[in-house]
C-alpha cells in the first residue's frame, strides 16, 4: 500500500505513535488511508450539509475495510462573491484548492482520495487534484438545491440576481423583491439552475469520476444523497484494490463524452475554463477547437435554467445524466466504451431512459441540432471566446451595435444603473480577465440587471460569465485587454458584429488604425500588487488555455 510509507517498519514508530495520539488502533493503520476531502464551511449554501455527506462517505469506507481519514478544503460562494472585489478570488481559489490537496494527500501519502465538493471552483479544483496525484480517487457531491417557488412558479437565486434590474426599470416592486428574495433559496444544496456548479457536478458523472445521480439528485432528498456517499465510501475501496486511477478514467474519450453533454444540456460557459484544466492536470491538451468541433456535431436536447424554465430536481426526475448519455449515444456522440469508477459508460447507461420527455427531448426533437455553447472568433478575439448560445435571444444570435467600453464592471454597473445603455449598444467590459482583474470576475450582476431591465444588447468582456447569465454575452475573450489583445482597443462608438450562427467577434475597424491603436497602447498598472491575487496574476495563463497557473 502507498500508505505503508508512513505505517510500516521499525522507523515509523514516530509516526505510528502520532497515529495512535489521534485514536486510530494497530487494525486501523492495517487498512488503506483513504482521505476524505470535505469541503464543509458555513459560507456556501451548497456546502452547509457537507458534514453530513462525509459521514457517510466515511461509513462506506470503514465497511468496505478502510480507514477514512478525514481534511478539509476551502471554497467560496460565488454569489455572495459576486458584484464586488470578493468575485476576484473564486477562479484564483481553484488552483488552491488543487495545491492544498496535493500537498495534505502527498505529505500523508494516502491511498485513495474521496472528494466532496459541490459548488463553483471546488468541483473543477478537486478534479484537477485528482488528475495531478493520480491516485485512485472519487467524487461525490452535495447535491442541487431545489427551486424555490413564488406565486406558484418556480424561481432561484438567478431570479434574484435579475430582480435588481427588475425594480429599477418599474417591473417589479421592492415589496415584491423582498418577499421573492426569502423563497428563492429554501434550502441547502447548489443553486437550483443549470449553472456552474450542477454544470460541472453532472459532467462528474459523464467524466466517469462520480456515481450515476451525482449531479442531479437533489440536496434535500437526504436519504438518497447518503445512501450515494456510501456507495461512493465502498467504491473507492474497490477502485484502491484494482488500483483504477483518474488517469485511467479522465481519458481523451471522456472530456469528449463531458463536452457532449454539456452541449447538450446547455451548460455554464465556466465549463469551457474548468474542463481544460482538468484535462491540463491528467496530462491531455483540450483546445477551444475540441468545444467547437463537438458543438457542431451536437443536439441541445435539455432546455434548463436559465436557458429554460426547468430545474435540478426536474432534469433528476427526467432520469437524470445516465438518460441524456444514453439519448445522445444512439447519435454515435458518446464513448460508450469509456471507463467510469463502476465500470464502462456503456454498462452504466444501459438500462437508462428518459421519463420526462418535456425535459430530456429526443435527439430528433432537439432543440438545436447543435451544442448550447459557442466558440466565436475574429479580429476581435483571435484566440476565441465562448456565449452560451442556448441562452441568446434568436434575435439577438446576430447583433451589430456600437460600443461602450468600460475598464471595470463597477464602471459598467454604474453606467447601467444610471440609464447610459441604450438599445444598439455593445457593453464592452475589459481589464476583468484571468491578469487583468485579477481572476476573471464573473459579470452576472450586469448581465442580470440588464436582462431585468429587459435591454436588448450584447456585452462582451475578457472577464467571464455565471452560469446563471444569459443573454447575448460574449465572454473569456482572448488575448485579454491586459495582454494587449483587441478588446483593449475598442473606442466608444466603434461598431461590433457578433454573428453566432457563424462563429464570428468582429471589430469593424480598419488593420490600420487598429495598428496605429496598438502603438499607442500602454499596460495599465496592476490592480492588485499584493498577497495571493498579485502572485496570481503573473501565473495565470490566458481564458482560452484554461486560465491554469505557469
Amino acid at each position: 500500500m502507498r500508505s505503508d510509507v508512513v505505517k510500516k517498519g521499525v522507523t515509523r514508530t514516530a509516526h505510528r505513535t502520532l497515529f495512535h495520539a489521534m485514536g486510530y488502533s494497530d487494525e486501523d493503520l492495517q487498512k488503506p488511508l483513504i482521505g476524505v476531502v470535505n469541503a464543509f464551511n458555513e459560507i456556501i449554501p451548497g456546502h452547509v450539509h457537507l458534514r453530513e455527506i462525509a459521514q457517510a462517505v466515511k461509513l462506506g469506507i470503514a465497511a468496505a475495510g478502510g480507514t477514512p481519514v478525514e481534511f478539509p478544503a476551502i471554497g467560496i460562494c460565488d454569489g455572495i462573491a459576486m458584484g464586488h472585489d470578493g468575485m476576484k478570488y473564486p477562479l484564483a481559489s481553484r488552483e488552491l484548492i488543487c495545491d492544498s490537496i496535493e500537498a495534505v494527500a502527498n505529505g500523508h501519502a494516502f491511498d485513495g482520495l474521496v472528494l466532496i465538493p459541490n459548488c463553483d471552483k471546488i468541483v473543477p479544483g478537486m478534479l484537477m487534484a485528482a488528475g495531478r496525484l493520480n491516485i485512485p480517487s472519487i467524487v461525490v457531491s452535495g447535491g442541487p438545491m431545489l427551486a424555490g417557488r413564488y406565486q406558484g412558479r418556480d424561481v432561484s437565486v438567478s431570479t434574484m440576481f435579475e430582480a435588481a434590474g427588475k425594480v429599477e426599470s418599474g417591473q417589479l416592486t421592492p415589496a415584491e423583491m423582498d418577499a421573492m428574495e426569502h423563497c428563492a433559496c429554501p434550502g441547502c444544496g447548489s443553486c437550483a439552475g443549470l449553472f456552474t456548479a450542477n454544470t460541472m457536478n453532472c459532467l462528474t458523472e459523464v467524466l466517469g469520476m462520480g456515481l450515476p445521480g451525482n449531479g442531479t439528485i437533489p440536496a434535500a432528498y437526504t436519504g438518497a444523497r447518503r445512501i450515494l456517499a456510501k456507495k461512493a465510501g465502498q467504491t473507492i475501496m474497490e477502485l484502491v484494490e484494482k488500483q483504477i486511477k483518474p488517469r485511467d478514467i479522465m481519458t481523451l474519450a471522456a472530456f469528449e463524452n463531458a463536452i457532449a453533454v454539456d452541449m447538450a444540456i446547455g451548460g455554464s460557459t465556466n465549463t469551457v475554463l474548468h474542463l481544460p484544466a482538468i484535462a491540463h492536470e491528467a496530462g491531455l491538451e483540450l483546445p477551444l477547437a475540441k468545444f467547437d468541433e463537438i458543438s457542431r456535431r451536437a443536439a441541445y436536447i435539455c432546455k434548463l435554467s436559465p436557458g429554460g424554465t426547468y430545474h435540478m430536481q426536474d432534469l433528476d426526475e427526467a432520469g437524470g445524466i445516465n438518460a441524456v448519455l444514453k439519448e445522445l449515444s444512439n447519435t454515435g456522440l458518446i464513448h460508450t466504451d469509456a471507463l467510469t469508477v463502476t465500470g464502462s459508460l456503456g454498462e452504466r447507461i444501459q438500462d437508462a431512459q428518459i421519463r420526462r420527455p418535456e425535459v430530456i427531448h429526443t435527439v430528433e426533437q432537439a432543440y438545436m441540432h447543435k451544442g448550447g455553447i459557442a466558440i466565436l472568433t475574429g479580429n476581435l478575439a483571435p484566440d476565441g471566446s465562448v456565449i452560451k448560445e442556448s441562452a441568446v435571444e434568436p434575435e439577438l444570435l446576430t447583433y451589430e451595435g456600437t460600443a461602450k467600453c468600460y475598464n471595470s464592471e463597477e464602471e459598467a454597473i454604474a453606467a447601467i444603473m444610471g440609464g447610459e445603455i441604450h438599445e444598439g449598444h455593445v457593453v464592452v467590459i475589459r481589464y476583468e480577465g484571468p491578469k487583468g482583474g485579477p481572476g476573471m470576475r464573473e459579470m452576472l450582476n450586469p448581465t442580470a440587471v440588464i436582462t431585468g431591465m429587459g435591454l436588448k444588447v450584447a456585452l462582451l468582456t475578457d472577464g467571464r460569465f455565471s452560469g446563471a447569465s444569459r443573454g447575448a454575452c460574449v465572454g473569456h475573450i482572448s488575448p485579454e485587454a491586459m495582454e494587449g489583445g483587441p478588446i483593449a482597443l475598442i473606442e466608444d462608438g466603434d461598431k461590433i458584429l457578433v454573428d453566432v450562427p457563424n462563429r464570428k467577434l468582429e471589430l469593424k475597424v480598419s488593420d490600420a488604425e487598429l495598428a496605429r491603436r496598438r502603438a499607442a497602447w500602454h499596460q495599465p498598472e496592476p490592480k492588485v500588487k499584493t498577497g495571493y491575487l498579485s502572485r496570481y496574476a503573473r501565473l495565470v495563463t490566458s481564458a482560452n488555455t484554461g486560465a491554469v497557473l505557469q
